[in-house]
């Protein structure tokens, strides 16, 4: 699993890469991160998702599974072979719940596995691991 990048101890905005399909889920999660202090990015398949963080060099990447044109697992594979996201922490989002599920998700390089609907307990918990909004940000 690889590590938290250096840049993470000074942003005060972290940047999350959405990668989701479903608009309403996508909007939703934009509403949730931009309440708590995220910069937010969007793409609506995993091509979009590896072009967006290249570009965009987000804090961490919230990643569908099921995507369109790209699935989740194939884009986090091509990110993992570009230098600057090799160490971008990528969570898998998925409506499968097995273990097998899991285990394939952090075997293509994902740091954490988040199941739909999702727990907003545990994505806070990973937000603060990998990508917290300091109180004193501006």
């Amino acid at each position: 699993m690889p590590d938290v990048p250096d840049k993470l101890e000074g942003a005060a905005h972290p940047t999350v890469l959405v990668a989701e399909d479903h608009d309403d889920t996508r909007f939703m999660l934009r509403v949730l991160l931009e309440q708590r202090g995220y910069r937010v990015v969007e793409a609506g398949d995993g091509l979009e998702a590896v072009e967006a963080a290249r570009r965009e060099l987000p804090d961490i990447v919230l990643m569908d599974v099921s995507l369109p044109a790209l699935d989740g697992l194939s884009a986090t594979r091509q990110m993992r072979e570009v230098e600057s996201l090799s160490a971008l922490p990528i969570v898998a989002v998925s409506g499968h719940a097995a273990e097998r599920d899991r285990t394939e998700a952090l075997a293509a390089g994902c740091n954490a596995y988040l199941t739909k609907p999702i727990d907003f307990d545990r994505l806070n918990d990973i937000l603060l691991r990998f990508a917290p909004v300091y109180e004193n940000a501006a």
